[in-house]
């Protein structure tokens, strides 16, 4: 299964690795951000992913596990084109997806709404995601809102980096 990529795919991974954010530590700020997510859109599970060269790591996660899952099954590989949360209301309807393993396998999904986390100008560093085992709608107000709880998961990021070890 191949994805798209963007033509600042190059640049997007030397910051992405420049962050830190990577890191496999466990972030309970980003894990609660989730669960207010997760509880402010009804959903049973929401991540928050970053996408290297070969891998989505989910560093943040309600209703799933964190871990890394190869990046050519990644929902999330569209979400990072563009500055706009992506939508698919119904997986299995959808020709990009209904194939995917995640949707007909483990966790079965259905539904997917990602906001990229959008650090600088052009370098989207993964997403904040909502996933269901049903189809839903998401309207544009819903979508306005995923965009602001991304915008401050990027802040958590950001401070992070600030921060340092």
């Amino acid at each position: 299964m191949s994805f798209p990529i963007s033509p600042d795919e190059d640049e997007r991974l030397k910051v992405l690795l420049e962050t830190g954010a990577l890191d496999p530590q466990q972030d309970p700020v980003l894990d609660s951000l989730c669960e207010e997510v997760r509880q402010h859109f009804g959903v049973p599970m929401c991540t928050i992913t970053l996408l290297d060269r070969a891998r989505q790591q989910i560093r943040a996660a309600q209703g799933l596990e964190t871990g890394d899952t190869p990046r050519n099954a990644a929902f999330c590989n569209y979400t990072i084109l563009s500055d706009e949360v992506f939508v698919v209301s119904d997986a299995l309807a959808d020709d990009r997806f209904r194939d995917n393993p995640f949707v007909t396998g483990a966790p079965f999904l259905r539904f997917y709404a990602g906001a990229p986390l959008i650090f600088l100008k052009n370098i989207r560093l993964g997403a904040l995601c909502l996933l269901d085992t049903k189809p839903r709608s998401f309207s544009r107000g819903d979508k306005a809102e995923l965009q602001l709880f991304a915008e401050r998961a990027v802040q958590k990021i950001a401070a992070r980096e600030l921060q340092g070890p």
